[in-house]
């Protein structure tokens, strides 16, 4: 089954630049402000060799897109997907400064990757695989200039594997300074507690918040889900111990219903070791992919890749509502199709940017030498994101526009203020 490739009709990169000239358009933005931010700043390509476990050489392909540094350091995830170029990484960079400067956060945006299957590699080769990424990136990453984190098949592991080698490059003096060169690292590597559920806890927050504004619960609430790894697994225990109900899973594998509510604990102890995989999962009853997305229900969560809802699917939708836990899993024309039939939709650079206002944490938590406890980091993230979402909801509400639009006009603005203060050097 391949339902969750993307799907390449219209690129991620088609998106993000319609979505940015159209915002651009409606708030009159400076047309030399324009002009820079309609581009990235580097587009790093780098071809590296790994010795593999039988002692022969492959030779990878890696990328770090770094699109704009405004408002601080660059920051974005590395993934590890066979779909990765440098088309998806300027795509999802350009979609890291907006979710940065919309949360209010001192960062600039970037993305990168290997383009890679991970599931063919042993972790001994994913090791090293990593180590001489790393390695090859060198001054392309720093704890000041740019800070990757995990995004698609990498984890804390990757990160501590990052932030090894990057140390390792330094005066042993200086070691211990660079420790914040990555964030979503292991706890007891300089971590931050509860980063782990940071982004399905934001995805958590923004729905509940939105049915607050419409003084509703999240009790009794049917949803679904597409994808069940970090994301779609954190976003679900919160909404279901809230008293909302999973009634369908999706993922590349296998796509799931029980109309009695399936438990996302027994689900995530059936997909833990089967690589995050639901197939074979007993408490659900597969079903048609195709059939997936019009399931009746009161939201969805895309929480797997990009270009998922498109004018292909969009207009089988149901359900009102749609949290965007992936990044640019809604095209523009599905986008067109869902608002004509009222749907709200819950941008993803709002409903998942938990995971970056988490990474902020641990990053001042490593600068500072602090360590804090769970219960506090998830007030600091509650906090952080509800100011941001009503900021959102409030222009929504004073210009009659669609969440999206609103949360692209506050982040674009916010650059465009730091611009015209500072000047454009020399």
């Amino acid at each position: 089954m391949e339902i969750l490739k993307e799907q390449k009709q219209k690129t991620m990169l088609d998106n993000v630049i319609e979505q940015f000239d159209k915002t651009a358009d409606s708030m009159n933005l400076n047309p030399n402000i324009r002009k820079i931010l309609s581009i990235t700043n580097n587009e790093i390509i780098i071809h590296f060799p790994v010795k593999m476990d039988d002692g022969s050489i492959e030779i990878f392909t890696g990328y770090r897109v770094q699109h704009n540094n405004a408002l601080g350091p660059y920051k974005g995830g590395l993934r590890y997907h066979p779909t990765v170029d440098v088309d998806d990484a300027k795509a999802l960079a350009m979609w890291m400064t907006w979710k940065t400067s919309l949360a209010g956060l001192p960062y600039g945006g970037a993305k990168g990757g290997i383009q890679i299957d991970p599931r063919n590699y042993s972790l001994s080769e994913l090791e090293r695989i990593t180590r001489r990424f790393t390695f090859a990136l060198g001054e392309n990453i720093g704890p000041e200039y740019d800070i990757p984190a995990p995004d698609v098949n990498t984890n804390e592991q990757t990160m501590a594997w990052i932030a090894d080698t990057f140390m390792s490059t330094k005066s042993p003096s200086e070691r211990s300074n660079n420790k914040h060169v990555v964030t979503g690292k292991p706890v007891g590597s300089g971590g931050l507690e509860g980063r782990d559920r940071a982004t399905g806890f934001g995805v958590y927050i923004t729905l509940r918040l939105l049915f607050e504004g419409r003084n509703e619960t999240l009790n009794g609430k049917k949803f679904i889900v597409q994808g069940f790894g970090n994301v779609g697994y954190w976003a679900s225990k919160f909404l279901t111990d809230d008293g909302a109900i999973l009634i369908a899973v999706q993922d590349a594998h296998a796509t799931l219903i029980n109309e009695n509510g399936i438990s996302v604990a027994n689900l995530h102890e059936h997909s833990k070791p089967r690589k995050g995989s639901v197939k074979g999962f007993e408490g659900g009853t597969e079903m048609e992919p195709e059939d997936f997305f019009g399931l009746e229900c009161d939201f969805i969560i895309p929480a797997a890749l990009g270009n998922q809802i498109t004018e292909k699917n969009a207009g089988k939708i149901k359900s009102k509502v749609i949290a965007e836990g992936a990044n640019g899993p809604t095209n523009n024309e599905g986008e067109r199709i869902l608002l004509a039939n009222g749907v709200t939709i819950i941008p993803d650079i709002l409903c998942n940017s938990g995971g970056v206002i988490g990474s902020y944490f641990e990053w001042l938590q490593n600068r500072n030498g602090e360590l804090w406890p769970l219960d506090e980091v998830m007030v600091k993230i509650e906090k952080k994101l509800t100011e941001v979402f009503k900021k959102v909801e409030s222009l929504v509400n004073e210009d009659q526009i669609d969440h999206r639009t609103a949360a692209y006009i506050l982040a674009i603005k916010r650059i465009e203020t730091a611009y015209i203060q500072r000047g454009i050097f020399p």
